[in-house]
């Protein structure tokens, strides 16, 4: 049979029947004196079994390996490589569906919503209406969740969980109005200062120490310039000193 035959008796087109010859998936048949490949039956099986191996999700590497084992040990062990890959899958998106369900029971979903569950209840916890400081401190806490493993994610969740009590709320909802009050103020602001050491005090312990050995890793720099960038000069101050004082008190 000609190769549009082969193609059509096992469902695929002439050029997938070319390209698994180049791959080596399929052997290329010799020339016959007229010009024109000739296809044997034992061809067109070969070819079915390509098709429905691919279908089951395996790369074309992984097919050229099982179709050099007639035994079919290799493909048992790339099937069961591959149940594995299938069911994680399935994990991760039932995970993505979850998520997408509470996001959906929101009355008003916003873009900060798309955050871990975990993150998205300490966001909604340490949401001030009209602070700026607190909008600012949203989305770097949003970037954080998403630039995070899952389980520096819950970690990151662990050393946060203390400031949604009841008591640390409230202090830190005060602290998030004298930030704003330092919006236009100068970095030699007496107000900074006090500020800064209220902040020490208002961190947890475990948070304050994570904190100080997360400022020894080098990418600590680029978080220090980004907040530079987006906060004004006085509150930039106020943090320098919370960090300078975490350093003393170390």
């Amino acid at each position: 049979m000609r190769i549009g035959e082969l193609a059509a008796l096992a469902g695929v087109s002439t050029r997938t029947v070319r390209h698994y010859h180049h791959l080596g998936l399929l052997p290329e048949p010799v020339r016959r004196a007229n010009g024109y490949r000739t296809y044997r039956l034992r061809d067109a099986v070969v070819l079915a079994r390509v098709r429905r191996l691919a279908e089951l999700g395996l790369s074309l590497d992984e097919i050229r390996d099982v179709l050099a084992d007639d035994r079919g040990r290799e493909l048992r062990e790339v099937l069961e490589e591959l149940d594995a890959d299938l069911a994680a899958q399935q994990r991760a998106i039932g995970a993505r569906r979850e998520r997408l369900a509470a996001l959906l029971a929101e009355a008003d979903p916003h873009p900060d919503s798309a955050v871990s569950p975990q993150m998205a209840s300490v966001l909604r916890d340490l949401s001030v209406e009209g602070s700026a400081f607190a909008a600012a401190d949203r989305e770097l806490l949003a970037l954080m969740d998403t630039a995070t493993d899952p389980a520096g994610r819950a970690r990151m969740f662990d050393l946060l969980r203390p400031l949604t009590e009841p008591e640390a709320l409230a202090r830190g909802h005060a602290l998030y109005a004298r930030l704003d009050e330092l919006a236009d103020a100068d970095p030699g602001d007496p107000r900074v200062a006090v500020l800064a050491a209220d902040l020490v005090a208002h961190l947890p312990a475990e948070m304050a120490e994570t904190m100080l050995a997360e400022l020894e890793n080098p990418e600590a720099e680029a978080w220090t310039e980004a907040m530079g960038d987006m906060l004004p000069p006085a509150q930039v101050e106020t943090f320098r000193l919370v960090v300078a004082m975490l350093r003393e008190g170390a």
